[in-house]
């Protein structure tokens, strides 16, 4: 299937992806980073660095965490030892659910 290039996207994920990409551009600022610091350390190019700071939607979901996790940037709002926490309750709820959805024989 190709790719869409011009994906509608809610305005819900617009304005999440907007918050998480200005609390990385003001983190990378307040630790006194440059972009081209960031995106070395991360291994990331620092054209990335910026797109992911503008809220670019298109951008890949590991260097946005892993751009996080450098600068301390809490994007689920828990502590590190919290987010294990939940973490492991996921995989415990998960385990016990089907391995796949299945339509119900009303529905298609």
């Amino acid at each position: 299937m190709p790719k869409v290039k011009n994906r509608p996207y809610s305005v819900s994920a617009r304005e999440a992806m907007a918050l998480v990409g200005l609390q990385i551009h003001n983190a990378r600022i307040r630790l006194r980073m440059t972009a081209d610091e960031l995106a070395e350390r991360a291994g990331v190019s620092r054209g990335l660095v910026r797109r992911i700071e503008k809220g670019d939607m298109g951008c890949s979901i590991g260097p946005v965490l892993e751009l996080a996790a450098i600068l301390q940037v809490q994007l689920l709002g828990e502590s590190p030892r919290a987010l294990a926490h939940q973490l492991q309750v996921a995989r415990e709820q998960a385990a016990i659910l089907p391995k796949a959805a299945r339509a119900s024989a009303g529905r298609a």
